[in-house]
């Protein structure tokens, strides 16, 4: 079944593969993920490689080789279990192949693996996945505006992402969260981000923690007039995140984004009555009505990024 699911989502998301292989960092992982396949059955190199079949065939995988790659198999699909998006899924594809690589390089002979595993480093370094630049109605926050940001107006409902550009989690996430910003962003309901990686003194001071062992990246928070009403994922005692997906339906059921929504229209009504009443302009008979395209999230003068 999970295979089933696998194939079908593949072929639904097939046209952004084509986009994707055309950017160097998923072009490389592709060759680093196919490189023991392709040294294991070229001809003209597989000839030269030791093998423990009894055939001697040294152009086929023996038992072993086999039993990494099965093993390789049902982690990807594990792991894929709580994938959201399909860099998510591509992601964990390239992760533990390349681990299975150095496994099978080390195996198959310790100069490839050193060579393999010296590649692997290098593009570690040197090769960093592309960050999110779709449409979005998001603020960048610094650490010198997002308090005064945050208290500006009591009226307005803050979703703030605490991220970190280095955390794969948040990469994955960042189209998510720009697509409910798209949908919910209005003057009442506004989203932000803020990346704690860069500006540590806000991780101390929100108590969202930047350690890979906590967990706790990427978090949403609540705000209402600066102070914080919730946040995802909750965080224990002992300073861990407490498991949560981070998928669309959860957001919206968790921070209640619809009934949100709803209530910001009022915003939206009185700050448009209050400019009409500033200009000189009475209104007119039924004006109290929202106009229909007012369910339409409002477009933010701030939404360049602060980097």
């Amino acid at each position: 079944m999970g295979l089933i699911t696998g194939v079908c989502t593949f072929l639904y998301h097939l046209p952004q593969i084509y986009k994707w292989l055309l950017k160097p960092y998923y072009i490389t992982s592709f060759f680093m993920t196919v490189a023991f396949l392709v040294v294991r059955k070229v001809p003209g190199l597989c000839e030269h490689l030791a093998t423990q079949r009894e055939d001697g065939n040294s152009c086929d995988f023996d038992w072993r080789e086999l039993e990494i790659l099965m093993f390789l198999s049902a982690i990807v699909m594990m792991k894929n279990r709580r994938a959201i998006t399909l860099e998510q899924h591509i992601g964990n594809l390239f992760l533990f192949s390349k681990v299975a690589n150095v496994i099978l390089f080390f195996r198959l002979d310790i100069r490839l693996g050193i060579l393999y595993l010296a590649l692997c480093v290098a593009f570690v370094m040197t090769c960093k996945p592309p960050l999110y630049m779709g449409p979005e109605y998001i603020k960048y926050f610094s650490d010198k505006t997002i308090d005064e940001e945050l208290q500006r107006d009591s009226r307005v409902t803050w979703i703030v992402e605490f991220y970190a550009n280095w955390s794969s989690e948040c990469q994955s996430f960042a189209p998510v969260f720009a697509d409910l910003s798209l949908k919910y962003n209005c003057a009442g309901l506004r989203f932000g981000k803020v990346d704690i990686g860069r500006y540590g003194e806000v991780s101390e001071r929100y108590k969202v923690s930047t350690s890979p062992l906590a967990k706790q990246l990427p978090s949403l928070l609540l705000f209402q007039g600066g102070r914080e009403l919730m946040r995802r994922p909750m965080v224990d005692n002992k300073g861990r995140a407490v498991s949560w997906t981070f998928n669309e339906e959860n957001i919206i059921r968790e921070f209640n984004l619809n009934e949100l929504f709803q209530k910001s229209k009022k915003l939206n009504k009185s700050r448009s009555l209050k400019g009409e009443e500033q200009n000189g302009f009475q209104p007119e008979e039924g004006a109290d009505e929202l106009p229909e395209d007012t369910d339409a999230p409002q477009q933010p003068t701030e939404s360049k990024k602060d980097q």
